[in-house]
């Protein structure tokens, strides 16, 4: 299964490595990515697969949502299939 995750929050160092390192102890591969930096917040979306995961999409969410909290940003995770509905025109 894939995921979209996004993170927001004011641009400081250690965003991308910290969200990064987070998701590879929990053996989910990073698809695509991209980051960029609007009026001094940090953007970043991300594609993610979860099949080799060893934590549920709920339980990554939790995991997220304290990581967010730790890390002063904003971020939210959503299934692929989810966002796409969402999104399409």
């Amino acid at each position: 299964m894939n995921a979209i995750i996004t993170v927001v929050g004011s641009d400081k160092v250690g965003i991308i490595a910290t969200v990064s390192a987070f998701l590879a102890e929990h053996k989910i591969n990073i698809a695509d990515i991209t980051q960029t930096i609007l009026s001094g917040n940090f953007v970043m979306m991300m594609m993610v697969s979860l099949d080799g995961s060893d934590i549920s999409i709920d339980e990554l969410r939790q995991a997220l949502s304290k990581k967010a909290g730790e890390m002063g940003v904003e971020i939210n995770i959503m299934n692929e299939k989810v966002f796409s509905a969402m999104h399409r025109v």
